[in-house]
């Protein structure tokens, strides 16, 4: 396999839902990449305007020497299109093609689409197989891993889906290279997150490489997709569906989804929320004693150096709170929280709304 001499694997060990995520350059045009694949006669490659005229071609391309027949389907770009009416658009083409219980569903693009396609194979014929290829960053370090579908409802991020693991994850970092900045650092919103709730010497790490990792230096950013990697199988391994461990792997988000919600999808990149949400946190940490100050100020000039905003939008206290009790962490009314007991370790847990209002009247343009 002469383009994948790096090739990286990391497994996610689920019993008889076992699958691998394979890491490297020049994956997406390797035949071997899907020899693990079960039989099958028809594939659904599914992505979006803006990802398809990248790199559908040379997927099809491959796929075709694998499967008799492949179709291409191309979404809406965007967090708003993460919706209902777009994933009937799926549901649409697979019926139109008498696509069987066999197909494999082909997810060629970032956490949109995967969430989306994956969505759809859960919920196609009771469940047919799929496959991850994720073309950003954010995606290959998180949202393409563990199994969690969905889509957005407008009253919250995430609200609709299920839990349906891939067959395989394929992260070709080739794709990295056309990815923009804003992408990019997006991405490195979930790297950083994997430090604080998990592993400081990678914590460590990230600091110490920063800023090859924004200038795209190809050692860097293999290395951080391939821990990152490592670090979520271990936690999904462990919880598959998010009934304890797993939860610390959503550090930033009850922060994020609310901003998300409440600018309207797709103001903010996913990474960008996820990146204020757990200065947030952070800070909310240090208020309940997990963290001291020069961790909080650390955290966030890393934050800050990753090209990530670190102070929240003007929604105004009330709102933030509002749009958090509605969050899928929640629990009888109450807003729970991902929260540094010291660097390195983390739990879910609730927090006195008094401490919580000074948090967002601290770190937010409220």
């Amino acid at each position: 396999m002469p383009l994948n001499a790096t090739l990286e694997r990391v497994e996610i060990e689920l019993g008889d839902r076992s699958y691998p995520i394979l890491i490297g350059n020049g994956l997406m045009d390797d035949p071997e990449s899907y020899d693990a694949l079960p039989a099958a006669t028809s594939a659904m490659v599914v992505s979006n305007t803006t990802v398809s005229p990248l790199y559908a071609r040379q997927l099809c391309t491959v796929l075709r020497k694998r499967f008799r027949s492949v179709h291409l389907l191309e979404l809406p770009d965007g967090e708003a299109h993460k919706d209902w009416p777009t994933l009937n658009l799926i549901f649409d083409a697979l019926l139109s093609h008498g696509c069987d219980r066999k197909t494999v569903l082909f997810a060629l693009g970032g956490g949109v689409v995967g969430d989306m396609t994956g969505f759809a194979a859960a919920s196609y014929m009771r469940g047919v197989p799929f496959v991850q290829v994720p073309t950003t960053l954010l995606a290959q370090v998180d949202s393409s891993v563990g199994g969690k579908t969905a889509i957005n409802h407008p009253l919250g991020k995430n609200m609709i889906g299920a839990f349906y693991q891939p067959q395989l994850v394929l992260c070709d970092l080739g794709t990295l290279a056309t990815l923009p900045a804003r992408e990019l650092s997006a991405g490195l919103g979930e790297i950083i997150k994997y430090g604080p709730i998990y592993d400081m010497a990678f914590f460590d790490w990230i600091e110490a490489n920063v800023d090859a990792l924004v200038a795209r230096d190809p050692e860097a950013l293999a290395h951080a997709v391939k821990r990152s990697c490592e670090i979520k199988a271990e936690v999904v391994g462990q919880d598959e569906r998010e009934s304890g461990l797993r939860a610390i792997l959503n550090f930033g988000h009850t922060f994020g989804h609310a901003i998300e919600s409440g600018l309207g999808y797709g103001e903010w990149l996913h990474g960008e929320a996820v990146g204020c949400g757990m200065v947030m946190a952070t800070r909310l940490s240090q208020r309940l004693g997990g963290v001291d100050e020069a961790f909080v100020t650390r955290f966030t000039a890393l934050v800050e150096r990753a090209g990530l905003p670190v102070v929240g939008p003007a929604l105004g206290v009330e709102r933030y709170l509002e749009l958090m009790r509605i969050d899928k962490k929640s629990e009888g009314g109450e807003i729970r929280f991902v929260l540094l007991e010291r660097p390195g370790s983390a739990v879910m847990r609730a927090a006195p709304e008094a401490l919580v209002r000074e948090v967002l009247v601290e770190c937010c343009a409220v």
